[in-house]
């Protein structure tokens, strides 16, 4: 079987380890790790490159690598830059509050509710409120990605029309 190598290089500033399937990235803005592994497929962690080796005999094994750098990169961005996620609080019938409180974030006041909404944020992930903007930042990309989805899922309200009733929090812009 013929096997290909692909070298990722490390940005500056920032190192990698490959223990027991989980690759970890030192960097300036965190310290992202991820399990990572497949049949076929090998990770060498260097100074300053990850080497990734796999068979190209299998379609499955080609696309599982692509996968596994897809990942890679994601935590090589994490490490080095960040994820960020802004979102927009929107309120025209009630003034809804949300605050943020150790790992957990509250919606109080959401269309004339008593009881404050309310959702646990990861601890990998920080959370800014200002004024009508939330900036959710993390390492890493599901962390960040999975917080912003709660709380827009948090202030969804089904049975509505979208055109009358847009209250609710919602992401303006993502790191891709």
């Amino acid at each position: 079987m013929e096997q290909k190598s692909e070298k990722i290089e490390l940005p500056e500033n920032t190192s990698a380890s490959y223990k027991d399937k989980t690759l970890r990235i030192k960097g300036p803005k965190g310290e992202p790790s991820k399990r990572i592994s497949g049949p076929g497929i090998s990770i060498r962690a260097q100074e300053n490159s990850i080497i990734l080796e796999y068979s190209i005999a299998k379609k499955k094994t080609k696309k599982l690598a692509g996968s596994i750098r897809a990942h890679i990169n994601n935590l090589l961005k994490g490490a080095s830059k960040g994820f960020t996620y802004k979102m927009k609080i929107c309120s025209g019938h009630f003034p809804m509050t949300v605050s943020v409180s150790g790992n957990e974030l509250t919606v109080k006041n959401f269309f004339g509710e008593k009881f404050p909404r309310k959702i646990k944020v990861s601890p990998q992930v920080k959370i800014k409120i200002e004024g009508q903007e939330i900036t959710i930042e993390s390492a890493e990309k599901e962390a960040a990605s999975q917080c912003a989805a709660s709380i827009e899922q948090l202030t969804k309200r089904t049975k509505f029309d979208r055109r009358i009733f847009m209250d609710g929090i919602f992401i303006t812009s993502k790191d891709k």
